[in-house]
């Protein structure tokens, strides 16, 4: 029977439960596929409260993005202008803008809530 996790030990224990069920060729709505499913949840309910993931900011989503689409600074003019005023926003001389924050999204597809975050 699977119990709320109250602490490192049993979220250790059901990470490997989790593995060794995930190595299996599982029948959907099977009794293990259920018992998998639940750990899932549970782990992830583990991992937000203890092991919490802060979201980039906006400077380095932008980088990322960039860097996933293999996109270069020059690329990116095209999107904010200047080569300087890209240079004095990745050096934190310059805030992004509300304009560009509505091009960057609507062009590298980066999340809004990302990109207005303080920096």
């Amino acid at each position: 029977m699977v119990k709320p996790i109250k602490n490192n030990e049993q979220y250790e224990l059901y990470l490997e439960l989790a593995y060794n069920l995930m190595q299996l060729d599982l029948e959907e709505n099977s009794k293990e596929s259920d018992e998998l499913e639940v750990l899932s949840i549970m782990i992830e309910q583990y991992e937000k409260i203890h092991y919490p993931i802060d979201t980039p900011g906006p400077i380095e989503a932008i980088k990322f993005r960039m860097d996933q689409l293999n996109m270069k600074k020059s690329e990116l003019e095209k999107v904010l202008g200047y080569r300087s005023r890209i240079s004095d926003i990745f050096s934190g001389r310059r805030k992004l803008s509300l304009g560009m924050i509505r091009r960057i999204h609507e062009k590298l597809d980066v999340p809004a809530e990302i990109l207005i975050k303080e920096y």
